[in-house]
């Protein structure tokens, strides 16, 4: 044989739609699988059946990141600035503020990485392959193109592989496809445009077999399998920026504006005035000094931080502290279904026995807890439990999987619909496990998706029996009788496939059990035909929603934040479940992957309609579900989007914040801006929650640390036009800005949230830090902030205080105004007398750290020499701090007149 091998994953070889032998022709394979010189040389030629692993950031490469901030850019610049003038105090203090500030950052991402660190399982599994006429168990890496592998229950597929033996095997695609229910695989021919959730004769790498067995030929390994594929497309995904770093580089921008234009402005003054060249120079690097915000990349990362602490408490990890406060300005969740609004079990939900209305069964999940009652909740009458317990028992019996209760809880293994069904047979009352081992089963036949049915022959108490469960349409044909309370009755074919289309319309998934009408095991039912049955009823399971998914969809939408569904479900599943959970009410809502590929582009404007309009997307593709993440953004929302499966990796990457599962996959997690570790939706919700409390820190950490500049900048000012003399060293501001009042920020990034966050809408992300509330509170505070200071730095040189006495005054004063003016900024809203000092008594030590700092500095000589500063009596420290307490008396009549003022806040 010619092998045909190259280049399989570019050939465009549509593995499903071959005829066997023309499969085994092109991969130069047969029975006995390959040589192993054969595969040692393609393993030469196609590589190591492996995805290349994402590179792991070094804690170096980490600590480098922390220097790609715009604050941190014009902070270096003040540096230089300061060490091109021979200021080597000043250049010192903010090179240790920038190190801090790197430290911190990357000390916390370095955690949230070690927190995040996935285990690669994907393709580090072992295989039982057919070498050399023998089958053998390898390492999955060393599979090759052409090799057989032998699959059973409970095994990890290995690579892409097309299946040529099958026996009863069913395979959970969820991870690549979306879909909540196990594939029943069999040996077929399939046209070439197929979806790959509907190619039933193709097993793929990273699916699990949840039951029976299966053979088939490897066609793909490695980025050639479907799911290599996602990889590669979500390296080619662009990433989305932050919305803090984009509110930051805007900041940042105005900031270094601000400073050249004031600093160029008064040194023209200065100069004008007098003033000597080199005195302009130093007069401008403390301008720019005190114009800068120093502290706010340490008080940014120690906010974050902290905001990042508190998420885990939420079961939220942070990879990346810019995606803290990401989430509070989200718009948009695009949220999976199976896993994060749902259970992901399979669970009996409605009973629906002949002539009678339907029971609800309780409890969710592969567990025996709950119950079976009426619909207006009443208990179960002796008839009809002995009715349902009989259906259970024949569904037992039909079954393959276990279920059963130990010390440790329940534990189950088997397909996921015979375990639902075993669950529903114990909140029945019945032992499933005595079932099992007591009655005799002579005759059993598996599931097949040929079939639709499996089914039992089997010697209980009423003698030999035989018992069927599968889909409604594939056993209704063959009963001609139902089972009511008034006995059997001839079956109303008409009327029962109407209740079976109304379940399956609601979203559920119909099953039907039935018995024989008559005694006796048949010989051989699948050649001689099924014997006449009775119907015992339906059983409609559903992948339940969260108990809390609801309550947090809810909160989403008051919070003015849209929750869509998208998933690779069927729509009528998904809708079903979307309306239980408020997220949409009507089909003109759901779109499907189909009617996406019948637009024919995802560039056209009716498209964005469609999405726009939709609230359910179902039946999605990794591609198309990346097209609608991608159409959104361009729409102007702030997009999360949660995932678990390789299939949601690319739009993971896309989203503005992606967001996996704890219990996804590897690739799911490694483009994630964060980890859910509990699979919860509600846990997202958390998120937002404290993004929001986070980003409400940064503003008041913002307001304090640009109000005091401002206020010495304005200090400055008038200085300059009095004439009169620096009122403040270069190295007193530093002092100023990243000491004492960096001591004060880092306790105010304690404060904790405030009520009514998620109340509001969430920030347009375009919109900056400085809308019309902070530049009023700022404009006010820093103006009364700088008039107290010029005041008392005027009145002391008029009267003759030596200037570097003065000077310390001033430098003591504005310590003062700090202390309290912190007070102020604990909320933007509420009076800080209303603020108990108990919510934050970290902010209360701050503060008292801050001012006995500053109290020992001018004590311990070497800091009086490098500071310029000296003790003080305490009545010129009392009177100082009676000055200082002017501050909040002006904010709190702010507080009270702003809201009368500007209505749009």
């Amino acid at each position: 044989m010619v092998r045909d091998t190259a280049s399989h994953c570019r050939s465009g070889i549509s593995w499903q739609s071959l005829p066997d032998p023309v499969v085994r022709e092109k991969l130069a394979t047969g029975e006995k699988g390959l040589t192993s010189q054969e595969a040692a040389a393609r393993i030469l030629e196609f590589g190591k059946n492996e995805l290349p692993e994402s590179k792991k950031a070094s804690v170096f490469t980490i600590f480098l990141s922390q220097f790609k901030s715009p604050l941190i850019y014009v902070l270096i610049a003040a540096a230089l600035l300061s060490w091109f003038l021979d200021h080597l105090t000043d250049t010192a203090f903010i090179t240790v503020v920038i190190l801090v500030n790197a430290v911190i950052g990357t000390i916390q991402e370095w955690k949230a990485e070690q927190s995040a660190k996935a285990l690669q399982q994907l393709f580090r599994i072992t295989a039982v392959v057919t070498r050399d006429g023998h089958e053998v168990r390898i390492p999955a890496e060393e599979l090759v193109p052409g090799d057989l592998v032998y699959l059973e229950a409970g095994t990890r597929v290995p690579a892409d592989l097309r299946i040529t033996q099958v026996a009863d095997c069913s395979i959970d695609e969820s991870v690549l496809t979306g879909e909540s229910v196990p594939v029943t695989k069999k040996v077929t021919i399939l046209p070439e445009e197929i979806p790959v959730s509907d190619q039933e004769n193709m097993a793929f790498a990273g699916t699990t077999v949840v039951r029976g067995i299966c053979r088939g030929f490897i066609v793909n390994t490695g980025i050639c399998t479907e799911v290599g594929k996602i990889a590669v497309a979500v390296a080619d995904t662009t990433l989305s920026k932050p919305p803090l770093i984009i509110r930051m580089e805007k900041f940042s921008q105005h900031i270094a504006v601000a400073v050249l234009i004031a600093t160029a402005f008064l040194g023209i003054i200065a100069v004008y005035q007098g003033m000597a060249i080199i005195d302009v120079f130093f007069f401008a690097v403390a301008l720019a000094v005190s114009a800068i915000p120093e502290g706010l990349p340490v008080a940014l990362t120690v906010v974050l931080s902290i905001a990042a602490y508190r998420m885990s408490g939420r079961h939220v990890i942070v990879r990346k502290m810019t995606a803290v406060e990401s989430l509070g300005s989200c718009t948009l969740i695009a949220s999976d279904k199976t896993g994060t609004l749902t259970m992901n079990e399979q669970t009996a939900h409605v009973v629906l026995l002949p002539g009678r209305d339907s029971f609800q069964v309780t409890g969710t999940g592969y567990t025996g807890e709950g119950i079976i009652h009426t619909e207006k909740g009443d208990h179960l009458s002796e008839s009809d439990l002995h009715h349902v317990q009989r259906l259970c028992h024949i569904a037992t019996l039909c079954s393959e999987a276990q279920l059963e209760k130990t010390d440790e809880g329940w534990h189950h293994s088997g397909d996921p619909v015979d375990v639902a069904f075993l669950a529903l047979a114990h909140k029945s009352g019945l032992d499933t496990s005595l079932i099992q081992k007591s009655v005799e089963r002579p005759l059993f036949i598996p599931f097949e998706a040929d079939r639709r049915y499996s089914a039992a022959g089997f010697t209980d108490s009423t003698g030999d029996r035989f018992g069927i469960k599968g889909a409604a349409e594939a056993v209704l044909p063959h009963c001609i009788r139902m089972r009511t309370q008034a006995g059997d009755e001839e079956v109303d074919q008409t009327l029962l496939l109407a209740k079976a289309e109304e379940l399956a319309v609601s979203g559920y998934r119909v099953l039907a059990v039935a018995e024989a009408v008559s005694p006796g095991i048949p010989e051989d039912p699948i050649k001689t035909g099924l014997p006449p049955l009775v119907l015992l009823g339906y059983i409609g399971f559903i992948d339940p929603v969260r108990p809390d998914a609801r309550e947090s969809v809810e909160s989403c939408q008051k919070a003015g934040v849209t929750v869509v569904m998208v998933t690779g479900d069927h729509p009528a599943t998904a809708l079903a479940i979307a309306k239980t959970l408020g997220i949409a009410n009507t089909q003109d809502q759901v779109l499907t992957g189909m009617e996406i590929d019948a637009l024919g582009s995802v560039d056209i404007p009716e498209f964005f309609d469609l999405v726009q309009k939709a609230r359910v997307f179902a039946r999605v593709t990794p591609v198309q579900k990346l097209s609608i993440v991608d159409a959104l953004i361009r729409m102007g929302h702030f997009v999360a989007v949660t995932g678990d499966g390789v299939n949601d990796a690319p739009a993971l990457r896309r989203a503005h914040i992606g967001v996996a599962m704890g219990s996804g996959t590897d690739i799911a997690k490694d483009n994630a801006a964060m980890i859910i570790t509990d699979d919860r939706f509600s846990s997202i919700v958390a998120g937002i929650e404290e993004g929001r409390f986070a980003y409400d820190n940064i503003r008041k950490v913002t307001y304090l640390l640009v109000s005091t500049g401002a206020a010495e900048v304005i200090l400055f000012t008038c200085s300059l036009i009095a004439h009169l003399p620096l009122p403040l060293l270069a190295v007193q501001l530093l002092w100023l800005n990243l000491v004492t009042n960096g001591i004060q920020h880092v306790g105010l990034a304690f404060e904790p949230g405030e009520k009514g966050a998620m109340n509001r809408p969430p920030r347009p992300p375009t919109q900056g830090i400085f809308n019309r509330l902070m530049i009023g509170q700022i404009l006010v505070s820093s103006v009364i902030m700088g008039l107290i200071g010029f005041i008392a730095w005027y009145y002391m040189i008029s009267i003759g205080v030596e200037e570097n006495t003065a000077r310390n005054l001033a430098v003591l004063l504005f310590v003062l105004l700090e202390n309290v003016h912190v007070f102020n900024c604990r909320s933007e809203y509420v009076s800080a007398f209303r603020m108990p000092l108990s919510r934050n008594l970290f902010l209360v030590g701050s503060v008292i750290a801050a001012q006995v700092i500053h109290q020992v500095a001018m004590h311990i000589p070497i800091l009086q020499d490098v500071l310029c500063l000296q003790p003080v009596s305490l009545t010129q420290w009392g009177v100082l701090l009676a000055a200082a307490c002017v501050i909040v008396v002006v904010m709190e009549l702010f507080k009270v007149i702003w809201p009368r003022v500007d209505k749009t806040e």
